[in-house]
């Protein structure tokens, strides 16, 4: 099979990760650039080999030549982007989150199903190696039936400095960080019904929340609690993972601080180290979030080639996005709001 040729569009800070695993694919390979700032797009180009650059999406577009395209840009410029794509019949994968609005996610997910291309949300925390291994436990029956559980990750590590514009923005940790705690209770409880949420700002350098407390209503009547902070000082600073707990009808499941996964069932408990493995480009601590961005490109490359919707399209991802929208929208209004209210 004839490897499927790929573009990516933004060569910041995350894009790095996004090359490197597209690089050790299996049937796909980048063989286009793109990037505004011509430095970004010679350091990316010259580091990954990529002889084809361009500091406009519109020349990158009209040269064409590739399969998909990766848009690994900031928010603002996802909609314009997924809809030029779209027009040029292109398969897509774009960064989270989303859009700035529901109408732009929306009418993403519209142009690329009119034009019948593949569209998947880069929402790679669910995965994660650690949260794959809670899934299968739960799946396995090993705590019964699920009840109630907590996403969390609390942390005080410095993240401006790699991105220093995550400090300007109005809305910070919910949209950048939250989004992926809360797309990870949906892979784990199911879809939410409704979000009660709570923000602060601790941190008074920066523009936006940077703690966030949300209470979720999942479908069966199963309850969640997704905390996410970054302005949390631990003694052992556990960024950047995402610790869970979980009550089942026959047992308990607490994913802890270190990738120990423990299930404890029938008066006994299983201890699992769950700790994610160092690819070869990797480096700790961040190997966790790393590895994910390698499995969800491969699961995109599987689900293009087989034809199937991949598991975070941007028609899920609107129930993700959902919870980010209800989330704020909470917190403003002090009320409990329903996902089908922000949905419409």
């Amino acid at each position: 099979m004839t490897d499927l040729k790929g573009a990516l569009i933004g060569c910041g800070f995350f894009a790095v990760n996004q090359m490197h695993g597209w690089r050790d694919a299996e049937g796909a390979r980048i063989v286009a650039i793109c990037d505004r700032d011509p430095e970004r797009l010679k350091a990316v180009g010259d580091a990954f080999g990529i002889q084809r650059r361009y500091t406009s999406a519109e020349d990158l577009f009209a040269d064409g030549g590739f399969d998909f395209v990766d848009i690994a840009t900031t928010v603002g410029s996802h909609r314009g982007l997924v809809e030029m794509a779209a027009r040029h019949g292109v398969a897509t994968i774009c960064q989270k989150p989303i859009a700035p609005t529901m109408e732009d996610a929306k009418a993403m997910v519209s142009a690329c199903a009119k034009s019948g291309v593949a569209f998947m949300v880069h929402e790679n925390f669910r995965w994660q190696s650690p949260i794959r291994a809670v899934k299968a436990a739960i799946d396995s029956g090993a705590i019964g039936e699920v009840f109630w559980g907590r996403v969390s990750f609390r942390s005080g590590y410095d993240v401006f400095s790699g991105q220093p514009y995550l400090a300007t923005g109005k809305r910070f940790i919910i949209e950048d960080l939250g989004i992926h705690a809360l797309d990870v209770a949906r892979y784990i409880f199911g879809d939410a019904t409704a979000v009660t949420a709570r923000t602060r700002r601790v941190n008074p350098a920066i523009a936006g929340e940077d703690v966030a407390t949300m209470l979720l209503d999942h479908d069966g009547g199963i309850t969640s609690v997704v905390d996410c902070s970054y302005a949390t000082k631990l003694p052992i600073e556990p960024f950047p993972e995402t610790l869970m707990e979980v009550d089942g009808s026959k047992g308990t499941l607490r994913l802890t601080q270190g990738y120990h996964l423990a299930v404890h069932s029938k008066g006994a408990t299983k201890l699992t180290n769950v700790e994610p493995p160092a690819l070869s480009w990797a480096s700790p601590p961040w190997h966790n979030i790393q590895e994910s961005v390698a499995l969800i490109q491969q699961h995109w490359i599987e689900a293009l080639c087989a034809g199937r919707e991949p598991d975070t399209s941007g028609r899920d991802n609107l129930e993700t996005f959902a919870l980010v929208e209800a989330s704020y929208l909470s917190a403003a209004e002090g009320r409990t709001v329903s996902l089908a209210e922000v949905l419409g």
